[in-house]
């Protein structure tokens, strides 16, 4: 640990003496922009629970599905009441396999091979899809990366060749991953570690931009939240946009397939809310691939630094978490009414439309600097400056039109809708499926503090008149 705390303040002091010295330093506005250089304990408290439970958390709703038909209370009964002990629910837990160790690591090599191999085409067929080399975000240091936008052609080629086995080929069955759920689950667990482990270590050793790496003298707090702000090996391989993109989200589509193919071997049908799940999820996963390029400005990409908390959480908690209804709904098959289906069918519709208008107006509105029509009129907007961390000078516009001046992050409440969708697409018998929206209503809020907090230190003063422009953040007239 001595030779670590040596490590950064070696980089501590060379990032001042970069800078023109500690002073210059302090009155930089850009030594605010991004993830905290200081750890309260608060935060700190909240990084160790996290680092301590949120592994056995995953653990506990995917093994109440596969013991105890997705009942969140009766394990905890049955602990209380001494049925159950920890020991005998660990050992009823299938363990880790090497099939499924084969499994993983051919799917993370597969996507892999399709991230850094196959230069994206599709964009040279298919009309207003952004893909190819495109530029991000500045970062704070004032580097401007370029990245190989081709997750919507990964998502094609790795569907087509599943439908073609599922059909033609029979290499595997349609069932391969519900069948090797929790041993995957352990194989997931060892890449998230292993990812943001190496991240953490590559900080001090090989950094990609020493400018952009952030300590904040907690190693609980810099191991957790990361240290680099876009970690590479090489020119393309960014642990960023792979991890977040690849192999979370193109595996989430796969993973319902698979629920819902198990619910047609065991039960001889698909029901209603299964499609559901499948077509309302689908539509967000190819939205995220469609609009890949724009999410190179989200905050993810633009704020988040490298470390357990995208490593292993792309890699175990999206996957297992984000996937939790289907998973549901094998063991619990409920068949909705015509009236429930249409309700939770346009309520997710109804999400998806303000969450996709909500980001196409703020992207329509960057990509022509305000030179467009919102609403069919001129958008209005607050000027603002800032610096990065290179001494120079930008400008930014904060729209205040459409429905970025109706609520400051209208896109999270159009987000927030769907998931409530893809919850009430299982019925009311158990609380299981319900985690999603209680964990996404918890995290958007607390991203939307994050962001907050961020921009005003970002951009001064300017915030503060865009806040008074625009008083809500979630719903109007209420929060």
């Amino acid at each position: 640990m001595s030779s670590a705390v040596a490590m950064e303040a070696t980089w501590r002091r060379r990032r001042l003496s970069s800078n023109g010295g500690a002073s210059e330093m302090t009155e930089e506005p850009a030594g605010q922009w991004g993830r905290a250089w200081e750890v309260d304990w608060f935060s700190l408290s909240a990084v160790i629970l996290l680092l301590c439970t949120a592994p056995f958390l995953v653990f506990f709703f995917v093994m109440v599905c596969d013991q105890y038909q997705c009942s969140v209370s009766q394990p905890l009964v049955e602990l209380y009441s001494g049925e159950a002990t920890l020991r005998s629910i660990w050992d009823k837990a299938p363990s880790f396999t090497w099939t499924a160790a084969q499994i993983y690591t051919v799917w993370v090599s597969f996507q892999v091979v399709l991230y850094m191999c196959v230069p994206d085409i599709t964009h040279k067929f298919l009309p207003g899809y952004a893909g190819g080399v495109q530029d991000g975000a500045r970062t704070p240091a004032g580097l401007i990366n370029k990245y190989e936008i081709n997750g919507l052609q990964s998502w094609l080629i790795t569907h087509a060749l599943w439908y073609a086995n599922a059909q033609y080929f029979h290499w595997f069955s349609p069932t391969i991953i519900f069948d090797n759920w929790i041993p995957l689950l352990w194989c997931t667990n060892i890449l998230g570690y292993a990812v943001s482990t190496f991240a953490f270590v590559k900080a001090y050793l090989f950094p990609t931009n020493a400018e952009d790496c952030k300590f904040t003298g907690n190693v609980f707090y810099n191991y957790m939240m990361g240290i680099e702000f876009n970690p590479r090996i090489g020119k393309w391989f960014d642990f960023k946009l792979f991890f977040n993109g690849r192999p979370g989200i193109v595996a989430w589509t796969l993973i319902n397939l698979s629920y819902a193919a198990k619910q047609q071997e065991l039960y001889g049908y698909v029901t209603n809310s299964m499609i559901l799940v499948n077509v309302l999820q689908a539509i967000y996963v190819l939205d995220f691939f469609w609009n890949e390029a724009w999410y190179l400005k989200t905050i993810d990409i633009c704020h988040d630094h490298f470390g357990w908390y995208l490593g292993w959480g792309d890699c175990v908690w999206l996957p297992f978490l984000y996937t939790l209804q289907g998973l549901y709904l094998v063991y619990n098959p409920v068949q909705l009414s015509t009236a429930h289906a249409a309700a939770v069918l346009l309520l997710g519709l109804v999400g998806y439309y303000v969450f996709r208008s909500t980001n196409h107006q703020k992207d329509l509105f960057r990509r022509t600097e305000g030179k467009c029509s919102i609403w069919g009129e001129k958008p209005t907007f607050i000027e603002c400056a800032y610096r990065s961390g290179d001494g120079g000078l930008h400008h930014s516009k904060l729209m205040t039109s459409g429905f970025w001046g109706v609520a400051r992050h209208l896109n999270y409440t159009g987000d927030l809708m769907g998931s409530l969708a893809y919850c009430a697409a299982c019925g009311f018998g158990h609380i299981h499926p319900y985690f999603y929206i209680v964990y996404m209503t918890i995290l958007l809020v607390h991203r939307c503090v994050r962001d907050e907090h961020r921009c005003s230190s970002k951009y001064g003063k300017d915030w503060k008149r865009y806040t008074d422009a625009v008083p809500y953040r979630l719903l109007p007239g209420i929060f």
